[in-house]
């Protein structure tokens, strides 16, 4: 089984723009994303995915491998699916390029899904975290995630979901983490497949494969990610890399 991982890498962030290419601790934030993915040593090969001269400057400078994007993409799914499609691969990885401090653990437990799947039931496989703050359970931006007794994903909302009618039922309330495994012929169908109803309302990309009957198994992992989001983001990365 030939595993990948790919980088999807754009300029322009609209809460911080050109984030991934501000300094953390002497190199930029997209090289010490794919140098903690490298130092994972689980991936035949890791590439970022990038329309941008600038990136592709960066990550070269640092002898990393870039695959530029030749069409507009309108999310990271998109953008390593149109990389992929040439490549001799079964499985690709989408490691966010704003998450220097990516970790082997989470990666490693997302590839054993596959390895573990001799029947090839699984599409994708993705991460989770509990929540136990109402506070973070009501944030919007904390992706929740419902599963099915086999650990796949029943819905994704922004909403609490599932909402606590009964408040004395034990509800453990799981935090998406953006990390995508997938088989690469359900990355390439994603992009023949129309956006619907639920995704473009809630703008989740992970519905649309649930919308079209793809198999999403979810790993909990006790890791929180730490995303590069803002200016307040990167001072506390530099502190937290030292």
């Amino acid at each position: 089984m030939r595993v990948i991982a790919m980088i999807p890498a754009r300029y322009s962030a609209s809460r911080f723009p050109g984030k991934l290419l501000k300094d953390l601790a002497g190199k930029p934030v997209i090289v010490r994303t794919y140098e903690s993915v490298i130092a994972t040593e689980l991936f035949d090969e890791v590439y970022v995915v990038t329309d941008s001269s600038e990136i592709e400057k960066a990550v070269k400078a640092h002898n990393g491998k870039v695959i530029r994007s030749i069409k507009e993409h309108d999310c990271g799914s998109d953008r390593i699916a149109e990389a992929a499609e040439l490549l001799d691969v079964d499985i690709v990885v989408n490691v966010q390029g704003d998450e220097p401090f990516t970790r082997l653990e989470p990666l490693r437990d997302l590839i054993a899904v596959f390895k573990n799947d001799p029947e090839q039931k699984i599409d994708l496989a993705s991460l989770i975290h509990p929540m136990h703050s109402w506070e973070d359970i009501e944030n919007p931006n904390n992706v929740k995630v419902v599963l099915d007794t086999n650990d796949c994903v029943l819905y994704f909302s922004r909403s609490p979901i599932p909402y606590p009618r009964d408040k004395s039922v034990e509800t453990t309330y799981y935090k998406h983490i953006g990390i995508y495994a997938f088989r690469k012929s359900a990355l390439s169908a994603f992009t023949k497949l129309p956006m619907q109803q639920n995704e473009a309302t809630e703008k989740l990309e992970g519905i649309r494969f649930l919308e079209y009957g793809k198999k999403i198994k979810m790993v909990e992992t006790p890791f929180q990610v730490i995303g590069i989001d803002t200016p307040e983001d990167l001072i506390e990365a530099n502190k937290l890399w030292k």
